[in-house]
């Protein structure tokens, strides 16, 4: 064998070696036309949380083992708080209760970290952690967290969350204390993504020429933005701006943009990521990221108008309150103050 013969013989040695070693691609469903297929209904529930903990700030992966010991946390912490739950504890005062009044039963809680192992959903910036609000932000959002720590005169005082005209992990999705399910029906004009919560849904046409709200006019303004769509090789891109006032994702405002990018990564993985930009509201965007699995639970009704019994309950706590001539200023629950 001369040298020139060696020299190929060893190369295909070397690549045949490689590709028997390479771990084998996944396989992406894909549709009849050509594109990934984002069919289907996915969980969106994660442990892990949005921003790094201070725990693990020069830490931007865990191992096998130290996500096994996390995950075993969570659990038997719940397990405990689960096996008293019906008891009176010490310490705990009524109003805790009247916040949130719900138990176990009703929540729908991730247990799991991210398939990707990551300390934070943040992934940019690189420490993880969100940006800090701008102080004219917190002080253009203050009247509307102040309006909710007044006796209500009607409903357009309460958030719109109670209001049922949004939920509170959708636009962009993120886990919640429930009803983190998405599906997703695919054709080859539009992608429509219904959520869970509030049965909120959205069709984005796929062949948006430009980003954004294009030819509306900035005084249009939507619940839920505007959003239109296109694919970027295997990736389907999702912008939404025209945002109504206090509707826009993570107290952002006018001028905020939403981008989101869906990529089917194999058979029962979804990955979602979205970036939030609006540059009077922080000095950088920011970017998360995650992996959704999928599942053969179903999307249910909501129904939040029909069974939004809180609302007439409150209303009917704020007149009587005014008929005996007192005032009371719990009306914002302990949870929600942390947000303004």
């Amino acid at each position: 064998m001369n040298r020139t013969n060696f020299v190929i013989y060893v190369v295909l040695l070397l690549v045949g070696a490689t590709a028997i070693n390479a771990p084998a691609l996944a396989e992406v469903p894909m549709t009849s036309w050509g594109k990934p297929s984002l069919d289907g209904t996915w969980d969106f529930k994660s442990a892990t949380p949005l921003s790094r903990p201070e725990r693990w700030k020069d830490q931007e992966v865990l191992s096998e083992a130290e996500v096994a010991e996390y995950e075993k946390a969570i659990q038997e912490g719940r397990s405990e708080r689960l096996a008293t739950e019906g008891e009176v504890r010490e310490g705990l005062d009524g109003q805790a209760d009247v916040d949130v009044g719900y138990n176990s039963g009703f929540l729908e809680l991730g247990s799991r970290l991210d398939g990707s192992y990551r300390t934070s959903l943040i992934v940019d910036p690189p420490d993880g952690r969100m940006p800090q609000m701008k102080e004219s932000a917190r002080a253009r959002n203050k009247p509307y967290y102040e309006m909710q720590t007044q006796s209500p005169a009607g409903p357009e005082m309460r958030n719109l969350t109670d209001r049922c005209l949004i939920g509170f992990n959708n636009n962009p999705m993120r886990s919640g204390a429930y009803n983190n399910i998405m599906q997703i029906v695919q054709s080859r004009s539009h992608v429509a993504i219904q959520v869970e919560m509030v049965n909120d849904h959205r069709v984005v046409p796929t062949s948006s020429a430009s980003s954004g709200a294009s030819g509306i006019p900035t005084t249009t303004r939507f619940w839920k933005g505007y959003s239109s769509g296109k694919w970027e090789g295997a990736t389907f891109v999702v912008t939404t701006t025209n945002f109504k006032q206090f509707a826009a994702p993570f107290g952002t405002g006018d001028a905020a943009v939403l981008t989101e990018r869906f990529t089917r990564l194999d058979e029962d993985t979804l990955e979602y990521e979205y970036t939030i930009s609006d540059p009077e509201t922080y000095d950088v965007p920011w970017t998360a990221r995650q992996q959704m699995r999928r599942t053969d639970d179903d999307v249910y009704e909501y129904a939040c108008h029909e069974g939004n019994y809180s609302m007439p309950l409150v209303l009917r706590a704020a007149r009587k309150l005014e008929k005996d001539g007192k005032t009371d200023n719990t009306w914002l629950p302990s949870w929600y103050k942390s947000r303004g």
